[in-house]
């Protein structure tokens, strides 16, 4: 705002009086006809003396709000001209002509009007100019003003970032030992864009000097040597980051499968419920609270939970509780319940997907370095999958509940007979892992899109993360599951994506095949042994 209002203060003393104008009738005539090259470089001298009614002269040509006449260059405003050297009202003759500018022209009036802030007292505007000029074209003829901001900025930062621009404005000068300094100052940097415009520069013989062609080489390793550790951190992050999903949707499972035997392949299923109900109390949010719709996500953990947990039991009671015992017939049964809650959820909710929309504290991310930006939503899903992977530890290892869980998948028998209501904790065991991954659906929300099919594509993966860390085992369902997530993306940077899931595959064929416990093999005796 500060600096809208500098702008329309600049307008106003070009406007309003002769006394505040210092731009001449040749600067202003200079800057408005001839050919590009001449009026770039006019606008260019210009702006280097940061003249203050330079912004709004350029902002006028920008609105097509300039005409010549063979006197006089005037700026229209409405039904009224004024000179635009005096600011004098002036009368506007029928044949005054329109002044064109093609693209070039208006992408150099655009970094005009943006350098001018360069030499603004506000940081902030300043670092809104730069930012502002690094997504503009320039010109070699804008160098002077650029010059002049960089002498008298004092932030570090943005003093790196002028001079960055300065480096890259001179890499295409006409003058080789002019390239050949820039060249050599590029390779100080750290950033991505830098790379980009050395390897362009690189590239197609843009380049013909060979000393110059040598420094940029030199320029592109050393930049390229900086940059491979962000990328390195940033595939090391995405792997953490799906092997964080995988550890959540796995996590139900390792309950239901690993320590109850029940393949049930509707899992994936349980999770979109979970996600849909993240959906649904976004949705009642947005109508009724919209205020605190930051917030909504603080109740969708617990509705998640409870909507996958209570259809999770009533699998349980009328389905699963018959099959114990028999794997083949768990199996198509799950699956055949997985085909019934998709189309469920298709005539409630239609077979689009829906939008979830993140909160505003998990919008945006942390930069840690220039081409490496952590998300605030992947940060949270990472920290919530090792917070339930805590809770779900307490639980069976510390609670009376977790006791009757491993009494009974130990030896269900025995523990019977100990007064254990067997068939109560099968479905109090069988609703806390469909919870896990309905909370694992309410994490999806935030990172992925929300459809029928959103199980789908983890219910594989989920069980090769049960099966190789070990079953029953949670230690060995965390490292499986970050193992996995971050061994899919180094193999997917090296192979692509389709090849890296048949490479991650086999390697866990193999594994199973040498050792068909897991990672982390059952300690102790168990029922069948």
């Amino acid at each position: 705002m500060q600096g809208l209002r500098l702008l329309l203060g600049l307008a106003v003393a070009l406007w309003g009086g002769a006394s505040a104008h210092a731009l001449t009738a040749e600067q202003a005539r200079a800057m408005a006809s001839g050919d590009t090259d001449a009026r770039v470089a006019a606008l260019g001298a210009a702006a280097a003396t940061a003249d203050p009614a330079l912004a709004a002269f350029a902002q006028a040509l920008l609105d097509d709000a300039v005409k010549l006449t063979p006197a006089l260059v005037l700026v229209v405003k409405g039904d009224t001209a004024v000179d635009a050297s005096t600011g004098a009202p002036a009368t506007l003759p029928a044949d005054a002509e329109d002044v064109v500018n093609n693209n070039r022209m208006r992408g150099a009036l655009q970094a005009a009007v943006a350098s001018l802030r360069l030499l603004d007292t506000d940081p902030a505007v300043r670092a809104a100019a730069v930012a502002e000029l690094a997504k503009t074209p320039l010109e070699e003829a804008q160098l002077p003003l650029i010059d002049k901001a960089l002498a008298a900025e004092a932030d570090a930062g943005l003093k790196a970032q002028l001079t960055r621009m300065r480096a890259g404005l001179l890499v295409a000068s006409s003058d080789p030992a002019k390239r050949l300094a820039a060249a050599q100052a590029l390779g100080e940097s750290d950033e991505s864009q830098v790379k980009a415009l050395l390897m362009e520069r690189l590239a197609d013989g843009a380049e013909t000097d060979p000393a110059v062609r040598s420094a940029l080489r030199v320029a592109l390793d050393q930049v390229s040597s900086r940059l491979v550790w962000g990328e390195r951190l940033g595939v090391v992050f995405t792997g953490i980051s799906l092997g964080s999903i995988l550890l959540l949707v796995a996590l139900g499972l390792a309950i239901t499968y690993g320590l109850m035997g029940v393949i049930n392949m509707a899992h994936g299923e349980l999770m979109m419920i979970g996600a849909y109900a993240t959906y649904v109390v976004q949705n009642l949010f947005r109508a009724h609270l919209p205020g605190a719709f930051d917030y909504y996500v603080w109740l969708a953990v617990p509705v998640s939970f409870l909507a996958a947990a209570l259809v999770g039991a009533l699998m349980e009671r009328s389905v699963i509780r018959w099959l114990y015992g028999r794997p083949l017939e768990t199996l198509l049964a799950t699956w055949g319940i997985s085909l019934v809650l998709m189309q469920s959820v298709r005539t409630l909710f239609g077979a689009q997907n829906v939008p979830v929309e993140n909160p505003s504290w998990l919008s945006g991310g942390v930069a840690v370095a220039s081409n490496l930006t952590l998300p605030f939503n992947r940060i949270a899903i990472i920290g919530f999958a090792f917070l339930v992977l805590g809770g779900v530890a307490l639980l069976i290892a510390r609670t009376r509940l977790g006791l009757f869980v491993r009494g009974v998948t130990q030896n269900r028998r025995m523990a019977a007979c100990m007064g254990v209501n067997t068939a109560r904790i099968d479905t109090y065991a069988f609703s806390l892992g469909a919870g896990i991954a309905g909370l694992a659906g309410c994490a999806l929300s935030q990172v992925g899109n929300v459809g029928p099919d959103l199980g789908q594509s983890y219910i594989v993966d989920s069980f090769m993360v049960v099966v190789l860390g070990g079953v029953g085992q949670l230690a060995g369902t965390v490292v499986a599951g970050l193992g996995l997530g971050v061994l899919n993306k180094l193999l997917e940077g090296w192979a692509g994506a389709v090849l890296a899931k048949i490479m991650v595959l086999v390697v866990i064929v193999v594994f199973i095949q040498k050792r068909p416990q897991g990672l982390f093999a059952m300690k102790g005796r168990s029922a069948e042994a």
